[in-house]
């Protein structure tokens, strides 16, 4: 249940949410020269928490889908168990810092994968970030709607550096374009 103050600020910054995809749309040549840092890369992981990581599952989805490069997820949380131990110098980490209240948490896992070498990148609601590069500073107009601002910036650096790899973005291989039954 929302309050009807909370379901008006919704409302209205639906009505936004336009502009604020538009300026991360606006950042694309940034992100393509971003993009050629993980050409050469065989595995990028993404962190993020809440809305964080269901950005990130989307991300690493699409990475591997149209770069194929090997990517996965995870919920930052949860990097003490297992998936700490993948990160050496020069692995790729790109960290969702979502405008949930959990961005000191999500600043000390950064913290962590830089301190095994990672290289971090960042899509984050706020210019202070502990990232070697930030990718985008997400503008949304409410925090719920921030998952929609966050993707746009991950889905170019997708698009980018499966281009710069030469990969075929319109046709990927293995992938059904159609859902089919049993």
């Amino acid at each position: 249940m929302i309050s009807p103050k909370q379901l008006s600020d919704l409302i209205e910054g639906l009505g936004k949410l336009h502009i604020c995809i538009e300026n991360a749309l606006g950042c694309e040549e940034q992100i393509s020269e971003i993009a050629a840092e993980f050409v050469s890369t065989e595995h990028v992981y993404f962190i993020g928490r809440g809305s964080g990581y269901a950005a990130a599952a989307e991300a690493s989805l699409k990475l591997k889908e149209i770069s194929y490069i090997h990517s996965e997820a995870y919920a930052a949380g949860e990097m003490k168990h297992g998936t700490i131990s993948l990160i050496e110098p020069g692995t790729k980490v790109v960290a969702i810092c979502a405008p949930n209240g959990l961005n000191s948490k999500m600043q000390s896992n950064i913290d962590e994968v830089k301190a095994r070498g990672a290289e971090v990148f960042a899509v984050t609601c706020s210019h202070e970030t502990k990232a070697d590069t930030c990718i985008f500073t997400v503008n949304a107009p409410h925090p719920m709607m921030s998952i929609s601002t966050q993707i746009v910036p991950l889905q170019l650096l997708s698009y980018h550096v499966a281009r710069l790899r030469g990969c075929d973005i319109d046709k990927p291989r293995n992938l059904a374009k159609s859902v089919t039954v049993e």
